[in-house]
């Protein structure tokens, strides 16, 4: 668990531990006593729910704490997962996971590369779930499948545009 400052009494620091931001992959895999002290968006009970009905009633016996991301949260995920070109990836359900964990600046608990590097380049904590977790932090471009042709990625949309030098469909790639 991570911890940061609170405050002092009698001149001893103090820490609150640091909220924890569960994704769908941490309800699958870690036990339930440490689930109950995380924090899931309520549509990833529902993704729990399809994924493994089983799972889902063991969780939901001694559940996270559900919360709903804002309109203005889930704006802010969209615009910097725009930034890192990881917007057209993302689940519904990962951009309300990354739109908590920004709001609440929480350590992100997740398996998911994609949320991984938007979480680390917007200098969120994050902890792999059952994986090794990324190394580096990436950004993406888009290449023509037709000229071959690269771009940076700016839509703020979930759709690729076709190429404006041969009107191709392209394809997002690693920078």
């Amino acid at each position: 668990m991570s911890f940061r400052r609170k405050g002092t009494i009698s001149a001893r620091l103090y820490e609150e531990p640091m909220a924890e931001v569960l994704d769908t992959a941490a309800l699958l895999f870690w036990p339930v006593e440490r689930i109950a002290q995380g924090i899931c968006a309520e549509s990833q009970m529902q993704e729990l729910r399809r994924l493994s009905e089983p799972r889902f009633l063991l969780v939901e016996s001694n559940p996270p704490e559900l919360m709903n991301a804002d309109d203005t949260a889930l704006q802010a995920a969209r615009e910097a997962a725009s930034r890192t070109g990881d917007l057209n990836g993302l689940s519904p359900v990962d951009l309300e996971v990354l739109a908590l964990a920004l709001h609440l600046q929480a350590v992100l608990h997740s398996d998911d590369y994609r949320l991984q590097n938007i979480a680390r380049n917007e200098g969120l904590e994050v902890k792999p779930v059952n994986t090794k977790g990324i190394e580096k932090v990436w950004k993406w471009q888009l290449r023509c499948t037709g000229c071959r042709a690269v771009t940076d990625v700016e839509s703020k949309s979930d759709e690729l545009p076709d190429c404006q030098i041969c009107g191709s469909p392209q394809q997002l790639k690693r920078a």
